[in-house]
């Protein structure tokens, strides 16, 4: 019975034995099941990582590499990862420079000042006009204007007078002009006196009182020396201007317009012309006169005759680059009209600005044009109180020089 007991634990062992070895030959563990390879033993080594995925069959299809999701009969679930957008590149900065502190760069455009003087072929002002009338072409570009203004202003002028020892006609013709402009001077305005020979003399700096400009005037009685020295004394007046406040000003310049003895020549006086701004030029010519009954005798030869025309070329050119106008009165009694025109002149311009399209500060002339247009773009047409068209005559400087900035 022992034996009996015994035998049948002994065959119960061996058979749990042979079920474990089954399992082992089996190539798996308890809970775990692996396949072995075709064509290897159980008891072989293999190659294979434990992390190593098996093959794919042939007949599943093969998830995307960055795909994920759950599993299925056929396959994984495609679930597309959201597109990463790429981050914008870094903005470059300078370099800063160690110990050099920050700073901006700015431009300024300088305002350009023009002033225009609109006036019938009788040499009426005509008023009303607007800041749409005027087209301004710098070098044949049209300019933008940005500041208007019409209106009666006080003026701030200079009277540049010559004096001296020629003919007793252009000391009388001299003093009747200037006489006939100081009396024609209003409360506002400010006026200084100089005359001119071989040297330049300040009778008056710029005052508002007419007594004075009148009894500066009194002074003129014996002139000292024959040479007159035109070229000199405007520049001198040009650079005292220039170093003044104040905005627009003006030269009435009372002379023959011819210059015998300067220092500087003609160029320089137009380089120095052209260089100053905000100054206009009103020659009044003397002894016009006598230069007519002279050379209607023959008493004027061909040299004499052309040194006349170059001295009225000199003044009608300094006038014209500024924006002034040149008379040459034949007799006395042209004169209060002409300084009443002149006074008109310079107390109802037109004041326009605009700031260049070139905004190089280079130094270089730049020619100016202006223009009346009406609406539409085309030329402005004006009609007296008959309907009729008026021709106008528009006065303005024919350029200026721009600054110039050394780097």
């Amino acid at each position: 019975m022992a034996l009996m007991g015994f035998t049948k634990r002994f065959f119960a062992k061996s058979l749990s034995g042979i079920a474990l070895l089954a399992v082992a030959l089996a190539g798996g563990s308890l809970g775990e099941t692996q396949s072995t390879p075709t064509g290897q033993q159980p008891d072989q080594k293999t190659d294979q990582k434990p992390d190593a995925k098996p093959e794919q069959q042939p007949d599943q299809p093969a998830p995307p590499s960055e795909s994920g999701g759950p599993g299925g009969d056929v396959g994984p679930y495609v679930v597309p990862k959201k597109k990463e957008e790429a981050p914008p590149p870094p903005t470059s900065k300078p370099k800063k420079i160690e110990g050099m502190p920050d700073y901006s760069i700015r431009v300024d455009v300088p305002l350009v000042n023009v002033d225009v003087l609109v006036t019938t072929k009788d040499g009426q002002f005509v008023p009303g006009l607007k800041k749409e009338n005027f087209r301004i072409l710098e070098d044949g570009v049209d300019q933008k204007v940005t500041n208007f203004n019409q209106s009666e202003a006080p003026i701030t002028a200079v009277m540049l007078i010559e004096f001296a020892s020629t003919y007793y006609a252009y000391l009388r013709d001299a003093l009747n002009s200037s006489y006939t402009f100081a009396s024609q001077l209003k409360k506002d305005d400010w006026v200084a006196v100089v005359e001119y020979d071989m040297r330049t003399h300040i009778l008056v700096d710029f005052t508002q009182d007419k007594r004075e400009i009148m009894d500066a005037l009194n002074t003129l009685r014996i002139p000292g020396f024959s040479e007159r020295n035109l070229f000199d004394a405007l520049y001198e007046t040009l650079d005292r201007l220039d170093g003044t406040e104040g905005g627009r000003k003006y030269v009435i310049l009372v002379s023959t317009g011819q210059d015998t003895f300067s220092r500087i020549n003609y160029d320089t006086i137009l380089k120095k012309v052209k260089a100053t701004q905000n100054v206009t030029i009103y020659p009044v010519s003397i002894g016009r006169a006598l230069r007519e009954r002279a050379d209607a005798r023959g008493a004027v030869g061909p040299i004499a005759n052309l040194d006349f025309l170059q001295a009225d070329n000199q003044m009608n050119t300094f006038a014209r680059m500024t924006g002034g106008k040149a008379y040459f009165p034949r007799f006395d009694g042209e004169l209060p009209e002409i300084f009443h025109d002149i006074g008109t002149a310079i107390r109802n311009q037109y004041s326009l600005a605009y700031r260049p399209t070139n905004a190089k500060s280079d130094g270089t002339y730049r020619k100016l044009k202006v223009e009346l247009i009406a609406a539409d773009g085309g030329p402005l047409k004006i009609r007296d109180q008959h309907g009729k068209d008026v021709k106008v005559n528009i006065i303005a400087r024919e350029g200026y020089t721009a600054k110039h900035v050394v780097d």
